[in-house]
């Protein structure tokens, strides 16, 4: 599915992440531990196109995905809720769910299973349809995040410390949600960053850890 061989890539000249390689697959959810600065965040940035590669590669499905540009990842099937949500405040929390859609220019009638699809798997998204995005609590700010990737994850979603934050009753409901996804979704490769694995460890395939940029199985 998606693959990454030997990637390097470096911020403002400092080498930052270092000849990662590994490989999403269907049905798999991946879970990259590691502590804050490990290179977590800017590996998840790469993927969207967010940064660019100094070398390596970067498939997915076998077509060249580094030489598509950022906007177009998302059409790929590549969902990224990132660690700081980005709501867009004056937008409904629907309109920021669907962002991606209007982006990527869907058919209304595909929004709108997209938009089914998502209420069902987060009923409290629904209920909260209208209030404006900068009228949400942080917990309920990473549903959104949640459901706004969703729209667009057909084949890879990508989760940035999805529990960063949360109190404990809200990051227990976030886990159930990304269990009930997995049997909804049998075919979706999920790949959540984290710095402890304690709330994944029921949907876990496989354990990754980042260490200074490097990575290597757990």
């Amino acid at each position: 599915m998606l693959s990454l061989s030997s990637v390097n890539v470096e911020i403002a000249g400092i080498q930052i992440l270092r000849d990662i390689t590994f490989e999403l697959k269907p049905g798999l959810t991946t879970v990259l531990i590691g502590r804050n600065g490990a290179g977590k965040t800017t590996l998840l940035r790469t993927i969207m196109g967010l940064l660019p590669l100094k070398s390596g590669s970067l498939s997915l499905g076998g077509a060249d995905l580094a030489a598509e540009p950022a906007f177009a990842r998302a059409g790929h099937g590549i969902g990224y809720a990132p660690e700081d949500r980005r709501l867009i405040p004056e937008f409904s929390v629907e309109d920021n769910i669907t962002l991606p859609a209007l982006a990527l220019k869907l058919p209304a009638a595909e929004t709108r299973r997209r938009l089914d699809e998502v209420y069902t798997l987060l009923p409290e998204l629904q209920a909260m349809r209208k209030r404006p995005g900068g009228g949400v609590s942080g917990g309920q700010g990473k549903m959104v995040a949640l459901g706004r990737a969703l729209m667009v994850a057909e084949k890879v979603l990508m989760l940035d410390e999805p529990f960063q934050g949360l109190a404990p009753a809200l990051a227990l409901e976030y886990a159930r949600t990304l269990d009930r996804l997995r049997k909804e979704k049998p075919s979706l490769a999920l790949f959540v960053t984290e710095s402890s694995p304690n709330l994944l460890q029921k949907i876990t395939d496989v354990m990754l850890r980042i260490e200074r940029g490097s990575i290597e199985n757990s």
